[in-house]
Formats: C-alpha cells, structure tokens, sequence
C-alpha cells in the first residue's frame, strides 16, 4: 500500500486490521521474486535473484557477458537441425517471459525466441544463449521508479515494417510513460501481413492506443487521472496525418476497420498523435537488433538502471 499521507495510510491499515485478519509487513522488500531497493528517493525493481536461478538452471552461470542481447547480423545459412531438448527450451524462455516484468531492455529478444516454442532448432538455443549471456552481464539492473513533476501520459509507438524474414510480419513496440517513469510496454509481432510502413505503424498505433485507453481508465478510477489528453509519438508521417485526417482514403482501404478507432480518440480529444523522429523514438529497442551504442541510449532512457553499491 502506497501514499504520499503517512497518517492516512496508517488508518486505513487500522480500519483494515479491525475487519480483517492482515499483518503490516513494513517496506517492500521482496515478492514474488522481484527486489524493490530504496535509492535516494527513487525505488528499483530488481529481479536479481531470479536471474542467477535462471543462469543456473541453464548452466550458463560462469558465461561470458555480452553486451547485447540480440546480433545485428543473421546466419547466411540457417540450420534447421532440431535442438535435442526443446523441453528445456521452454522452460528457459517462459522463465524469461517472466523476467521482463522489470527488464524491457529483453522484451524484443525474449518475444522472438517465444516464436520458436514449438519446435526450436540448434540456431533458436544458440538466439536463446545469447540472451542469457546479455542477461549474465546485467545482473545488477532493474526498473527504476522515481518521483515526477509530471504525471501527463505519453507513449512511443514504432513498427519494424516485414521486419520478419520468415513471414514478412511486421513487429510492433510501445512504451508507456506516466510522468518520466515507463509503466507499461510491449514488443510482438503483428496478426497479419502489413501491405507499406504507414499500415504497419498505424496497426502499432492501435495497440497502444487500446493500451494508453485501459491506462486512462485506470487513473481515473483511482482518482489521480489529470485530464490532459495523452500523447502518442509516432514516427510514421503517414500514420500521424491518418490519424487526425483520412486524406488518403482511397489508398488505405484495406487497413481493418478496427484500426480506426484511434481517430475516434483523436477527433474526441482523448489523445494527440505527434512526430517523432526516428533517432528519438524510444520504442525502436522493442522491435529489432540494435548496435550496441543505440542498444543502451535507449536502454537508459526507458529507466532500466543499474544497483548502486550502497544498496
């Protein structure tokens, strides 16, 4: 239980009490395997020690650290050899899954060996390694939480156009911020095949416009929505004139009709789609392998900070 009025929470944690057995167990410290560590003021969700379970029960706990998780480049000859305990396989990647509660930076990787569940090959475990190699060096990071001056909504949409060899599916990203700190986020490949970048974008524009909607809905339940319109940033011109404007019509009919419902929020004055430039645009670390230089500007600025000493 959290609240800015200490007094308030201990009455309400009195009134709790006299109907209901509970026990005040104090600060965070530790659930459901996830750390909350007090740093001047801010909080850092870490899941350190799940991290070192999950190393050592794939036999990787004195691996060598990489700084990505995923390689920009692809084999030029794939092998489709089938890994010879695709059990372990998904244990580790549903292992994972549950590892992105507090590590964004993972969520395009961890997505894409997600893909493979049903029958991994020998390059999906060596995709697979890699991660956990990346994670290996990055034991010490976590989600930072830290007190705004702001508490508007904005969120970075992006689409990696056919990014997907395989089936030409385009991979959609978001990031969700509540003031300056990111609350909710997402990396997972499209339904169906995008026919251009603006069908692809937009489609990520719907996503997140479904998400920020339930964000809304949320805050104002609580009592803490401000009112303000949120922001979408998009980098796609074409996405971001749709969505305020169909002027092409004739050259996007056959873009799902449920798509259109972020002009509906936009005309209704709920949410401002803007540009982004792509150099700015933070959801680009959920939909592709990236550089590492690229790989930890981005990183950093979606709050996934590294442990202080002294914590």
């Amino acid at each position: 239980m959290f609240g800015n009025d200490s007094d308030l929470v201990d009455s309400l944690l009195g009134r709790l009490s006299s109907t209901f057995k509970i026990r005040d167990l104090g600060k965070p410290t530790f659930f459901l395997g996830i750390e909350t560590l007090s740093e001047g003021g801010s909080f850092l969700l870490s899941q350190r020690r799940y991290m070192a379970d999950v190393l050592s029960r794939a036999g990787m706990t004195d691996c060598k650290p990489l700084a990505t998780p995923a390689a920009i480049t692809q084999p030029a000859t794939p092998t489709l050899d089938p890994f010879d305990n695709p059990t372990q396989y998904r244990r580790i990647v549903g292992a994972l899954q549950y590892l992105t509660i507090t590590r964004p930076d993972l969520s395009f990787s961890v997505n894409r060996l997600c893909q493979f569940m049903h029958s991994p090959t020998q390059d999906h475990w060596g995709l697979l390694k890699r991660v956990l190699r990346y994670v290996k060096g990055t034991l010490d990071y976590g989600l930072r939480l830290s007190p705004s001056s702001s508490s508007a909504i904005h969120a970075f949409s992006y689409s990696d156009w056919a990014g997907c060899t395989i089936d030409r599916k385009s991979t959609s990203g978001y990031a969700v911020f509540l003031g300056s700190n990111l609350i909710s986020w997402l990396s997972r490949k499209q339904r169906s095949v995008a026919r251009s970048s603006t069908e692809a974008e937009y489609k990520g524009l719907a996503d997140v416009a479904a998400e920020v909607t339930w964000v809304v809905s949320l805050l104002r339940e609580l009592g803490l929505h401000t009112g303000q319109p949120a922001t979408l940033w998009c980098d796609n011109l074409g996405a971001t004139y749709l969505a305020a404007n169909p002027v092409f019509h004739a050259r996007t009919k056959h873009v799902e009709i449920d798509f259109h419902f972020v002009r509906d929020k936009v005309s209704s004055g709920e949410f401002v789609v803007n540009f982004v430039s792509t150099k700015d645009q933070l959801a680009d670390i959920f939909t592709k392998p990236l550089p590492a230089p690229r790989f930890h500007t981005l990183r950093d600025k979606l709050n996934v900070d590294i442990i202080h000493p002294c914590a």
